[in-house]
């Protein structure tokens, strides 16, 4: 470990435990991604343990930037297009994937538009921002601080990658491949622009918003 006491390191992973199990939970079902809440509050008392702000896992709104919102819409583009077109129908020649049985898919074909922007606007919200916040920004760089070595970053980003794809299970097998890869381009987007996480919330947000308009309109 680095500078970390024991006692700060243990709660630091029970946050990033947290993070991945208390979602699936369901405890907290009397409004969509309430969730979120108790998660983001348990990170903001880890990083005041820690004397750490949220400017320092690279969350800061001073990095917003035009570019950094058309970056992230392209990528998200290039990315769709990748998953769709070329790594699922290689990964399928061999591997027979069962269609998961997601509500939330068959809501958005058969409701309505006011349905469809709001979850729109919460997967904006909480694919854009929350998950871009607790797991490529605050998961990553905790991790990254406890793990020594010079391949600290490549396994922090690993893990980092895996616990975002099984955080996905409700999605299925393949939601949990489709979660894990493009998890690994929002990581590396954030990496590539030198830690603007701003590019990730984009290129998240915008990957969501094709999904979700491609569901809606019956194309998926």
């Amino acid at each position: 470990m680095q500078t970390n006491t024991l006692p700060k390191t243990l709660f630091t992973l029970f946050t990033i435990l947290f993070i991945a199990v208390f979602p699936q939970l369901g405890l907290v079902t009397f409004f969509p991604m309430l969730y979120t809440i108790p998660v983001i509050l348990l990170i903001g008392l880890n990083l005041k343990i820690n004397k750490e702000r949220f400017s320092d896992i690279n969350f800061r709104f001073k990095d917003c930037s035009f570019k950094s919102l058309y970056i992230g819409i392209i990528g998200a583009v290039l990315i769709y297009v990748f998953m769709r077109c070329v790594f699922f129908p290689i990964l399928e020649i061999f591997v027979n994937f069962q269609d998961a049985d997601v509500s939330l898919y068959n809501d958005l074909r058969e409701k309505g538009t006011v349905y469809y922007i709001f979850i729109l606007i919460l997967s904006w919200i909480v694919g854009g921002f929350y998950e871009s916040i607790v797991f490529h920004a605050f998961t990553f760089f905790e991790l990254e601080k406890m793990i020594n070595g010079k391949y600290k970053t490549v396994v922090s980003f690993i893990i980092t990658s895996l616990i975002f794809g099984v955080y996905h299970y409700q999605l299925g097998a393949i939601g949990m491949i489709n979660a894990f890869v493009v998890g690994v381009f929002y990581l590396g987007i954030f990496l590539f622009y030198k830690r603007n996480l701003w590019y990730t919330i984009f290129c998240h947000a915008a990957y969501n918003t094709i999904a979700i308009t491609l569901l809606h309109l019956g194309y998926l």
